[in-house]
């Protein structure tokens, strides 16, 4: 046998193997850090998510199957080819389908997380070749080495999480240590935080509105709650000119709040409700209420805290010197609502001093005065006066998939379609029960509520059949609640559609028929790691 050419077929051989490695390991590696993201960067959160959703994993898992054989048949059989074509097949599979509803954000974190992947995966190919017997030695074990490493691309990403750790602390400090340091050079500021289960951002839109008449005002983007997202807003938008910040906080642990507190440093706050919202991280409603009270506890010798005293565990549970806002007579802004309808909303608000003033919103919906209310009562106390805020209530519109109203030619949607929550889901129920029309409902229910999402999700498919003349159900195993409670009220089958997915839901949707003029409620939308 001439050996002569011999490491150049182990080279060839080593190519023909690769290419479709790095190809199944490439779109592997993208999905799963993708859902690594959505999973908080948790490994934690990651391994239980794995575990629901079978499928994201299923080829890691074949994987292991076609390890076993290669090592059981080597070297009598074809399965090198064969694992070459599954490769193949796994990088299709890995591809997404359809386009994601937030794709997978290549941030500096995530960039540092892939390198540190390569790294650890060179190395285990570098020593398994330095143990093996030479380069045949190293062509022996190629394959079986392949197998385990994309069998493993899951673990390996929460491991280089871990390795790089240490890296991701000391960057976190330097960023947030140069947002304080930007906040210090603004020593006018002032900042106020909203914090709460549900509202916070809807009430950060409402009270910027009102500001924005009196002062220059910077607010957190969107959904940036998070510290991260604190830090970025502070260090790449604020001005020298900007005299009050109005800061967003979110929270699904206790001390979270108080960590965001330590990292703007508000002077004022807002607490707009407290419920049964990310259970499965907070463990219990106790822990819910602790947290969203270290805004309180932070500004209590700073400045005012304001409170909605509507909610039953804020009434139940009131922090010293809180300034109350809300539908109940013994509110210090005391809002009543006048009348509501699809044209929009018209109420008042009793101020301390006892004056009352109507104010004409377009929002559709009730629930809506609460959080106006706050907002009224904030900017009151921020020096906006009645006359003023009148001015600027026209100028609040419905935030993006909160209640959103949106005309589609022969059809009205009500876009609600973020992170749905009990208090928010029985809102956008009574909303819809505002109109005369034929009322669809369009909903995967909802999530992270623990141990009481079974029951949460029944009850809100109960309050939906005394409302909706039909009801769509996106995913047969997450909506089966809502069903139930759909069943306990002896709504009928004709009027109910389980779709697979969002869009068969909606297209559905469209084609049913009817004489009136069809309103679809669309309650939630569940992020891509559902």
């Amino acid at each position: 046998m001439d050996l002569t050419n011999a490491p150049y077929m182990v080279l060839t051989i080593f190519l023909i193997a690769i290419l479709p490695f790095l190809f199944a390991f490439i779109t592997c590696s993208l999905r799963q850090m993708h859902m690594f993201q959505l999973n908080s960067y948790s490994g934690v959160k990651h391994m239980k998510w794995m575990k629901k959703n079978f499928s994201y994993v299923i080829t890691n898992l074949l994987s292991v199957i076609l390890f076993v054989m290669l090592i059981v048949n080597w070297p009598y059989s074809r399965f090198n080819e064969i694992y070459i074509l599954a490769l193949i097949v796994f990088g299709f599979i890995n591809i997404p389908k359809k386009k994601a509803k937030k794709p997978l954000v290549f941030t500096t974190r995530v960039i540092r997380m892939f390198i540190t992947e390569i790294i650890i995966v060179a190395l285990v190919v570098i020593i398994a070749c330095i143990l093996s017997n030479g380069l045949f030695g190293s062509l022996m074990i190629l394959f079986p080495m392949f197998a385990v490493i994309y069998a493993l691309i899951p673990f390996i990403i929460i491991l280089a999480n871990f390795v790089n750790s240490p890296v991701e602390a000391m960057v976190r400090r330097y960023y947030i240590n140069d947002a304080k340091k930007m906040l210090k050079s603004c020593p006018d500021l002032k900042i106020i935080g909203i914090t709460g289960s549900y509202g916070k951002t809807s009430m950060k839109f409402f009270l910027t509105t009102l500001l924005k008449g009196k002062y220059d005002v910077l607010m957190t983007p969107e959904s940036y709650n998070t510290p991260m997202g604190v830090v970025k807003t502070i260090r790449t938008s604020l001005k020298g000119y900007h005299q009050i910040f109005v800061c967003e906080m979110g929270a699904k642990k206790v001390r979270e709040i108080d960590e965001l507190c330590r990292i703007a440093g508000p002077q004022h706050g807002i607490v707009t409700s407290i419920g049964p919202q990310h259970l499965e991280t907070f463990k219990s409603v106790e822990n819910v209420i602790k947290t969203k009270f270290e805004l309180a506890d932070y500004v209590k010798d700073k400045g005012s805290c304001f409170v909605n005293i509507d909610n039953e565990y804020i009434r139940n549970n009131l922090p010293e010197g809180a300034v109350t806002y809300g539908t109940t007579e013994d509110a210090d802004y005391f809002a009543k609502v006048i009348s509501v309808s699809r044209q929009g909303t018209k109420f008042s608000v009793r101020f301390p001093d006892g004056q009352t003033e109507e104010f004409n919103s377009i929002l559709i919906g009730g629930h809506n005065v609460v959080n106006l209310c706050g907002a009224v009562a904030m900017a009151h106390f921020m020096g906006v006066s009645p006359v003023e805020i009148k001015a600027q209530m026209p100028k609040i519109t419905a935030v993006p998939h909160r209640l959103q109203l949106l005309e589609k030619g022969p059809y009205t949607i009500i876009d609600d379609a973020f992170n749905s929550n009990p208090s928010g889901s029985a809102a956008a129920l009574d909303t819809l029960a505002l109109f005369d029309d034929f009322k669809m409902l369009v909903t995967p229910g909802m999530v992270e509520l623990g141990a009481k999402e079974e029951e949460l999700n029944r009850e809100f498919g109960r309050h939906a059949a005394k409302v909706c003349d039909y009801v769509v159900l996106v995913g047969k195993k997450q909506s089966a609640p809502i069903l139930a409670g759909l069943k306990d009220e002896g709504y009928p089958d004709d009027k109910i559609f389980v779709a697979d997915n969002f869009n068969e839901g909606i297209n559905h949707a469209y084609a049913v028929t009817s004489e009136k003029r069809k309103i679809i409620l669309l309650e939630n939308d569940l992020p891509d790691n559902y």
